[in-house]
């Protein structure tokens, strides 16, 4: 269920030769009455976007594979952002 001040990863997904590669495209957060404020930081090609419950960020020296402490969703799929 999305709560107020929710935040949400905001996605643009292409298809390319390798697969499906995921940007990050900006941030959502959910307000009292359950709408959203959508902030882009670039605008889709397709004009699709795809919105999903932000990961946390995981510390460096936790293991991740992104090299910044970034989780795959705030740094996109395939590193990707």
């Amino acid at each position: 269920m999305l709560m107020a001040g929710k935040r949400l990863a905001v996605f643009s997904i292409r298809e390319g030769k390798g697969g499906s590669i995921w940007v990050r495209a900006g941030s959502a957060f959910v307000n009292k009455d359950g709408s959203l404020n959508v902030l882009l930081d670039v605008l889709p090609l397709d004009g699709k976007l795809h919105v999903r419950e932000a990961a946390e960020k995981r510390d460096t020296a936790a293991g991740s594979r992104f090299g910044g402490g970034e989780s795959s969703l705030e740094a996109g799929v395939e590193g990707h952002s």
